[in-house]
């Protein structure tokens, strides 16, 4: 049994379940779930349980062009009416192959040259967009005013979570907003235990809202959560301004740069529309029933 959580420090984790023969643990205090901090040693040692070789990506090849296409893409246009500062530069972070860019390139042509994407371990066959690199996010530069990680820190231990906070932080200016979508602890308790995988397809931690917020507050970073999604929140960069309310108010004034560039001259307004259900679908639904409708992350 671990004596204290590898993300917050809290004391005397529980025993949440074993999982292809790996225990895993929550912590009271931030609400995490982990592997055995044992193995998270192991991993940034670079012992990887699940290697993320040509294998892993053939395998998760399908999935994630239907996600980029699909739900991704949703989290794009949600997140571009939450921004309170024009969007000129974009980053899909840790991008995979990059079809996220491929897939923002045909429904928003007009604003292709915005969006950037970094892959660490890229597969062998990836999108020809001009703007996706091979690399980490420090390899890159500038800044960028938002992003958008998808399924990406359920694979990354404490430590290199923290080390991609640093990085987000100096790619960052004020305002700067990011959505992280992965599968958080109430999401593992109440609709996918079998989130947690760490031999297929490598989920070693889901971090709780307090475990996020305890890495990158110090550096920042307001986390925002976001009505009904319990499988992503918002990061927003030294806010200039903090209104009461939730993330999903902000839909209604958008930046105009941001609205306009969601009014494609040849596209049109599409991904404008998917925003505001995108943003309003979940908090709403469980807002008018009471909470009796279940709705399914969508996560691989």
């Amino acid at each position: 049994m671990p004596q204290v959580c590898p993300i917050c420090e809290g004391a005397n984790p529980a025993t949440f379940a074993r999982v292809a023969g790996y225990p895993y643990f929550c912590c009271q205090a931030c609400d995490s779930i982990f592997i055995d901090p044992e193995v998270l040693a192991q991993i940034d040692r670079d012992e990887f349980v699940r290697t993320y070789d040509q294998t892993y990506w053939v395998a998760e090849d399908e999935s994630a062009r239907e996600r980029s296409f699909g739900p991704a893409i949703a989290r794009v246009a949600e997140l571009f009416l939450y921004a309170r500062k024009p969007i000129t530069r974009f980053i899909d972070i840790a991008s995979g192959p990059g079809y996220l860019l491929d897939a923002l390139s045909l429904y928003l042509p007009s604003s292709k040259g915005l969006f950037w994407g970094v892959e660490r371990f890229p597969p062998s066959t990836y999108t020809s967009h001009p703007n996706y690199r091979i690399g980490s996010l420090e390899d890159l530069e500038g800044t960028f005013d938002a992003g958008v990680c998808i399924e990406v820190i359920e694979h990354l231990t404490p430590n290199m979570l923290r080390s991609l906070a640093v990085a987000m932080a100096t790619k960052s200016t004020p305002d700067s907003i990011f959505l992280v979508n992965t599968g958080m602890p109430p999401y593992v308790r109440n609709e996918d235990p079998g989130y947690l995988d760490p031999l297929v397809r490598g989920h070693i931690v889901s971090y709780g809202l307090r475990g996020v917020e305890h890495i990158f507050k110090p550096l920042g970073f307001d986390v925002i959560p976001l009505p009904g999604k319990d499988w992503a929140f918002l990061l927003e960069f030294l806010p200039t301004k903090r209104t009461p309310g939730t993330a999903t108010d902000r839909i209604w004034t958008p930046h105009p740069s941001n609205r306009h560039i969601f009014h494609d001259a040849e596209m049109g307004s599409v991904l404008y529309c998917l925003g505001l259900d995108a943003a309003r679908a979940y908090g709403s639904a469980n807002h008018h029933d009471g909470g009796a409708t279940k709705w399914t992350a969508p996560l691989r």
